[in-house]
């Protein structure tokens, strides 16, 4: 084996090494940088073991303030390694320089320190209630942690999005142990090495590495876990409910979405056009929040495809740190050829490519890697597959309409329901357009836009359940109702 780091599991308070590895592969020059150590089924069992010993004595014992004190140390720590987490970001997914220092990694320090606040402030409910017999009883009720919380995150906001989950599971009093992506563990490994310095609790945090179902299945179905918190694909979702059906275990699921943005005639164009460049292509795309439909007013039609060309053909693509990037590569090769073999669907379905459709040349190291090209189509029905179904890939189909009862029927025309955006000008059109849309959250003339008390979450195919703010501390903690008899 190369001497390339190893990164390890982390289980009850110390790095464990298996004796099974694979390659952390960079998707800029397809090169391996670093071996990940695959967890056992008795690597996993100790995870679980661990974790419920930490519920019955040092973090479920804890006073919500001290544990609270514990998770600011986890953020100022992340903050004073910022640098490290921002390289192995960049490394894992190729993403822009830009993105990763303004979004990922200081959110993923903020989650900390947003939900360790809101915990300590988290309160019950309580009732005098009055009997037939004149007597009187005293309700009242106190949040409880579930116990032990498995965390599966993504590969396309790595570590924003585990600790998006890992943050309030853990504020709530909850032991968790995360499962990140195989194709992107690196973050995940340094946040395990800032819990061991700061001091969490042994058994507290846990993480296992490894790839897929044998991994993933076995978390998900372990006697030991009380409840699942997912964000990916649909179809993972659909494999983890039925793996927790057994148990009736709580899940919190945010999966996949086919989003749509309306662009009405009294749009500002060009800010919708600087909107839609953003929500199609930000991250290649790999958002679960990204524009794959755009609805356009006839009358605007033309002129906001030419322009909607002309921003993707002026977005700067390649490596992540040089000046101005906005494209990276796509997460893997894998990826890459799935999503190219949507632009192949597209053309056997007939669509017109205003723009891209292919793979970037360099003719360096670059080719080796899993770049794309923004890519802009029209010409499609709304019942064609590339408008049905999820591409996850830097890709938008742009459709005409003539009036605002016609769109909204047919945004809602999708199996999924995650997010929209509408771009108007029109304060009452927005207004009355935005609860009419079959999703869970709906920007107006603004996109990526998010406040972490609001909640967050989809309908239909893209999820079960709410997260942020108070929702999520919902989700992570159970209410027991205490009745206290008082005599007249």
């Amino acid at each position: 084996m190369s001497e390339l780091p190893i990164l390890t599991c982390y289980i009850d308070g110390d790095f464990v090494n298996s004796d099974t590895h694979f390659d952390n592969i960079n998707p800029v020059n397809g090169q391996a940088i670093a071996h990940i150590s695959e967890a056992t089924p008795a690597m996993i069992e100790n995870a679980v073991a661990s974790a419920r010993a930490a519920q019955e004595s040092s973090w479920g014992k804890m006073t919500v303030n001290k544990r609270c004190a514990l998770l600011h140390k986890v953020a100022d720590r992340m903050a004073e390694r910022e640098e490290e987490f921002i390289a192995a970001e960049i490394a894992d997914t190729g993403k822009s320089l830009f993105q990763v220092k303004t979004i990922d990694i200081p959110r993923g320090t903020a989650n900390f320190r947003f939900f360790a606040d809101l915990a300590k402030f988290n309160s019950g409910e309580t009732f005098i209630t009055d009997t037939p017999t004149g007597d009187k009883a005293l309700n009242y009720s106190i949040n409880k942690p579930l116990g032990v919380v498995g965390v599966i995150s993504p590969w396309n906001l790595p570590l924003l999005l585990a600790t998006w989950k890992i943050a309030p599971a853990m504020a709530c009093g909850n032991s968790v142990i995360l499962k990140p992506s195989e194709e992107t563990s690196s973050t995940a490994f340094l946040l395990a090495q800032v819990m061991d310095e700061v001091g969490i609790p042994k058994g507290a945090f846990n993480l296992i590495l490894g790839r897929g179902r044998a991994v993933g299945d076995a978390l998900t179905s372990a006697k030991g876990i009380d409840a699942i918190t997912f964000t990916g694909a649909s179809s993972t979702g659909k494999q983890i409910m039925k793996s927790v059906a057994n148990s009736v275990k709580p899940i919190s699921f945010e999966l996949g979405g086919k989003n749509s943005a309306i662009v009405f005639a009294d749009a500002d164009l060009d800010k919708a056009i600087k909107g839609v460049t953003r929500s199609s292509f930000t991250n290649c795309g790999q958002v679960c929040l990204c524009t794959e439909k755009v609805y356009v007013h006839r009358s605007i039609f033309e002129p906001f495809v030419e322009g909607l060309k002309q921003a993707a053909l002026q977005i700067k693509i390649g490596y992540p740190t040089d000046k101005d990037v906005f494209m990276g590569p796509l997460v893997s090769k894998v990826h890459q050829q799935k999503v190219l073999s949507y632009y192949q669907l597209a053309k056997d379905e007939g669509a017109t490519f205003v723009a891209g459709g292919g793979v970037p040349q360099f003719n360096d190291e670059r080719d080796m890697g899993c770049f794309i090209e923004p890519t802009i189509i029209t010409g499609l029905s709304d019942n064609a597959r590339v408008n049905q179904e999820e591409v996850f890939g830097p890709i938008c189909h742009i459709s005409v309409f003539d009036d605002e009862d016609e769109v909204i029927d047919r945004v809602n025309n999708t199996d999924y329901g995650l997010a929209a955006s509408v771009w108007t000008e029109n304060l009452s059109r927005a207004h009355r357009v935005s609860p009419q849309l079959d999703v869970g959250l709906v920007w107006v003339n603004t996109w990526f836009l998010r406040d972490l008390r609001a909640p967050f979450g989809g309908v239909k195919l893209s999820g079960i359940g709410r997260e942020g703010g108070k929702h999520s501390l919902a989700f992570y903690s159970e209410p027991i109702n205490i009745c206290i008899h008082i005599d007249s």
